[in-house]
């Protein structure tokens, strides 16, 4: 559950990745980043939904 939360920062990561590129209008950046939101929040969002929050317990 652990891979669940770094997969969360990257997700978050990437879309301040999407609004610097926005600001610096680089399309490439802009792709790149909207694919990676895009894959790792989904990942994230459905591993939290299928299987719940991390509680950090065994």
């Amino acid at each position: 559950m652990g891979v669940v939360i770094i997969f969360g920062l990257i997700a978050l990561l990437a879309l301040y990745g999407v609004v610097r590129s926005l600001r610096d209008k680089n399309i490439l950046g802009i792709l790149f980043g909207l694919g990676a939101v895009a894959v790792f929040g989904w990942f994230t969002i459905m591993t939290v939904l299928h299987h719940g929050f991390p509680t950090g317990t065994h």
